[in-house]
């Protein structure tokens, strides 16, 4: 089969994280996803709290410009609030920076986690300059606290990671960022949605008009939480990430499924990958272990083996979801995404029926630990020609450091943005012409009128107008 080239929406390569550094820095990280199949990453930046986004965004370009083999973009994390970061983002905006979406942290306490309010004016930010909004979406304080709580029991391995972290607070932040979004009328991309009822929320937003994506990934798709607790530290920590792997067995086919129809709509990896070392950082406290997996050489390769290789995914919605589903998002399609006359040359020669065993000891990334170690997976890129030159075949690469390109993401996407013109009308607020009344009853303090005494004898217990009762008459007017 020809197919485009895949395009993964959600990487972090070379991020610096929990005290170190990912180890899949631009280079190598852009070789093994062409060795794979994907041509196009997009890549996030995350600059510590203080730190401006656009100071954030020249680092990433200087890191990534020099050594990236494929074409990449970028979208920017807000990790704190001002109106110099409202600014900020408005800039980011413009052509010669090409940022068109802001993604913020629910989650990470007092590193990047922001605040609902902090959210909410940063979503009509991103409504106003016409960028879409992402978010990862969990419980922050919560999660700080159930940590504490397990250390103080003696929970210090990486089951304790997903014992802080329950798929109620991924569902429960998912519904709330869902609805915050609504109120700030900003289109809503929820990145790693990792459990069932997490998926239902954006169902449920969707049904009633909201716009909202919804991105599982590789990892989810195929991998389920029992790893948390295996005897093999080494093992169980390499699956630490965030939000964690369902511990439901259950839910990798069901997120499958709603892949397959429609409710969730693309696939990245969350590519954020540290060695057995980098990990052992957490090994007496599993708040410090590095939080990441690998995935974007093996995306395409699990994709197709649980989707299409299971008869839920057709070769059309696989080519929906792996990559023409992300540059309409993103707004570089048809430039990518489509083979076309005037697209980028971007192509890969696809054998839907070739095996491979995964494994760290064959993969082209630089961590030593692969998650999908040992799974034999049916579909393989045999070529992969990016912008119109061969990198991959043979199963050898041929890669130049330097040779990918950045790739602007214009905003205002009417693939995203086409209904929020009249979404705005629709919910101006509404005022109600009145007449003011007129107030003839005079008021204690400025009229005369004896105000109420509690504590006087029956009959003289109510403020009164007119003449004091006598023998009982009953045309006293009572205030």
């Amino acid at each position: 089969m020809v197919i485009p080239g895949g395009i993964d929406p959600h990487t972090h390569l070379q991020l610096p994280f929990m005290g170190t550094v990912a180890i899949d820095d631009f280079y190598g990280g852009t070789r093994a996803a062409l060795a794979g199949g994907t041509t196009m990453i997009i890549d996030f930046v995350i600059g510590q709290k203080g730190t401006l986004p656009l100071d954030s965004w020249r680092q990433w370009r200087d890191w990534a410009d020099p050594n990236v083999c494929c074409d990449y973009g970028l979208s920017v994390a807000i990790t704190s609030w001002s109106p110099q970061i409202a600014e900020q983002m408005a800039e980011l905006t413009k052509p010669e920076y090409g940022i068109n979406s802001f993604k913020f942290f629910l989650a990470y306490k007092d590193a990047f986690m922001v605040n609902d309010g902090e959210f909410y004016e940063g979503l009509k930010q991103c409504a106003k300059i016409g960028a879409l909004g992402r978010v990862h979406a969990e419980a922050g304080h919560v999660i700080a606290i159930k940590q504490k709580d397990l250390l103080s029991k003696g929970v210090t391995g990486p089951e304790g990671h997903t014992q802080s972290r329950p798929e109620e607070l991924e569902a429960e932040a998912t519904n709330r960022a869902c609805v915050i979004a609504a109120q700030a009328n900003c289109p809503l991309y929820v990145v790693h949605v990792m459990s069932k009822n997490a998926a239902r929320a954006i169902a449920y937003h969707r049904q009633k008009g909201h716009v909202v994506f919804g991105e599982p990934i590789a990892a989810g798709l195929v991998l389920d939480g029992s790893g948390y607790y295996d005897p093999d530290w080494t093992k169980a920590a390499a699956l630490v990430m965030s939000p964690p792997l369902s511990r439901d067995p259950s839910t990798p086919a069901a997120l499958m499924d709603l892949l397959a129809c429609g409710q969730l709509h693309l696939t990245g990896t969350d590519n954020c990958t540290f060695t057995c070392a980098q990990k052992r950082l957490g090994v007496e406290d599993f708040t410090k272990i590095p939080n990441g997996v690998n995935g974007i050489e093996d995306r395409m390769s699990l994709i197709w083996d649980r989707g299409v290789g299971t008869g839920k995914l057709d070769p059309m919605r696989f080519v929906a979801v792996t990559s023409t589903a992300a540059a309409k998002i993103f707004n570089c399609y048809p430039q990518k995404g489509r083979i076309t006359r005037g697209s980028d040359a971007d192509v890969v020669i696809w054998d839907p029926s070739r095996t491979r065993v995964i494994s760290a000891s064959t993969h082209h990334q630089a961590t030593d630990y692969n998650v999908y170690e040992g799974m034999t997976v049916r579909g393989v890129a045999e070529t992969t020609i990016c912008k119109g030159k061969i990198v991959w075949e043979n199963g050898q690469l041929n890669v130049e450091k330097g040779s990918g390109s950045f790739v602007p993401l214009k905003p205002f996407n009417s693939f995203v943005f086409g209904a929020n013109a009249m979404k705005e009308q629709a919910m101006q607020p509404t005022c109600v012409p009145r007449e003011l009344p007129i107030d003839n009853v005079p008021h204690p303090g400025n009229s005369g009128v004896e105000p109420i005494n509690v504590d006087a004898p029956s009959g003289a217990n109510f403020a009164r107008r007119g003449q004091q009762p006598a023998g009982g008459a009953s045309s006293i007017t009572f205030d």
